[in-house]
């Protein structure tokens, strides 16, 4: 069995101008198509908003808008996954816009965020498509942010800068949708390179290639559990990284994020912490020296290594950071019984989604096989898994 998957298909993509044509009757000349993929977390997890450092991968699973411009300032937008479709108008955008998750949210605060910008905008029919899972801890949210920008600035003209566009989304999600996410997923959805992870540093955002080591593979473990950020307790651990921060800058006014903080530093204050703050610091302290010395890991092939690190990472994240939930646990704790398995660890935000795992190739299928097994006989939630690899950033489809 080949658990495996090509980039966006020729097939597909005329499937998607089909379909764009069938509801809006444009000419095929017109339409475009622009994708955004989604990323698989491979270590640096909740480092973000922390200033600090992770190893994101753009795979190759990603949310498409097939689109062609119009005359005025509407955008109507369809969606195949969700069934739905709606329309926003440009003119009538304010700063009481909803702060909600709903797709279509989505869409309207990244064009509200390109305007604020300056940016004066077309209009355009659109129709949303894809094979991301969406809330699955993929950075589904990302990729629709980025794939609705390259569409907006390619109908409008504007110049396509990927650092400032990835930005940009990220203040859409923050400011419109509630969500204080960092800037990662939209970086590596962005700027991903096939072939390599991103090693970002998330105060400079700068980004170093990091090649994925050509005898494992990485795959993907869906525990098929959703989540929704706005609603969880995501927000909160943020405001438990700030506290910890304000009380560490009392005695070291030089540390502006938990990124500058050593650990005997936070172990000094540990009394005027909450056990919660003092977990949550403690994680994002350790996790901040992961990524750097996963990137060294896959430089010396060292594959045991690396997997240490995630595995590590993992137990921090359930036990520390307590963002973990018994599925995850579950199909982590089966993949690393795995023979093949170098290591496994949540990825994405937690509270549910997916897992990912360094799996040596020859066995990759085994290793599923295995896994699959095991989930299906000790939970209800669906079971999907697949391999993947690191792919280009948010692009227009020639």
């Amino acid at each position: 069995m080949n658990r495996t998957k090509p980039l966006l298909s020729s097939t597909t993509r005329a499937a998607l101008e089909r379909a764009f044509q069938q509801r809006y009757g444009e000419t095929a000349a017109l339409i475009q198509s622009a994708t955004a993929p989604g990323r698989v977390n491979l270590i640096g997890e909740h480092t973000d908003y922390n200033e600090g450092w992770a190893l994101p991968m753009a795979i190759d699973r990603s949310v498409t808008v097939t689109f062609a411009p119009r005359q005025d300032r509407l955008i109507r937008v369809a969606s195949d996954r969700f069934d739905e479709d709606t329309c926003l108008d440009l003119d009538a955008f304010n700063d009481s816009q909803p702060r909600d998750a709903q797709w279509w949210h989505y869409i309207a605060a990244v064009a509200q965020q390109l305007e604020l910008k300056g940016h004066k905008l077309r209009g355009i029919d659109a129709l949303l498509g894809g094979d991301l899972p969406m809330a699955s801890g993929l950075s589904s949210s990302a990729a629709l942010e980025l794939a609705t920008a390259r569409a907006l600035c390619a109908a409008s003209g504007v110049p396509w800068l990927a650092q400032d566009m990835a930005a940009l989304c990220t203040r859409a999600e923050n400011d419109c949708i509630g969500v204080e996410c960092g800037v990662m997923d939209q970086i590596a959805s962005a700027l991903g390179e096939p072939g390599h992870a991103l090693l970002l540093d998330c105060r400079s955002l700068t980004t170093e290639p990091v090649a994925m080591p050509s005898q494992a593979s990485v795959v993907v473990l869906d525990t098929g559990v959703r989540r929704a950020l706005a609603q969880s307790a995501f927000n909160q651990r943020r405001k438990s990284c700030e506290g910890a921060v304000a009380v560490l800058r009392e005695h070291d006014p030089s540390i502006r994020a938990l990124r500058d903080a050593a650990p005997e530093q936070l172990d000094a204050v540990r009394r005027q912490l909450s056990e919660e703050t003092f977990r949550c610091a403690r994680h994002v302290i350790e996790e901040c020296q992961r990524p750097s010395s996963m990137a060294d890991a896959f430089a010396a092939n060292d594959l045991d290594r690396a997997g240490a690190l995630m595995n590590d990472s993992h137990t921090s994240l359930r036990d520390l950071y307590q963002v973990s939930c018994p599925e995850l646990d579950h199909i982590t704790d089966s993949a690393r019984r795995h023979s093949a398995c170098f290591g496994a660890r949540l990825t994405g935000a937690g509270f549910g989604g997916c897992a990912v795992a360094l799996v040596a190739t020859v066995q990759v299928d085994d290793f599923i096989a295995q896994v699959e097994e095991s989930y299906r006989v000790n939970h209800t939630a669906p079971f999907n898994a697949f391999v993947t690899r690191a792919s280009a950033g948010a692009r227009l489809l020639e």
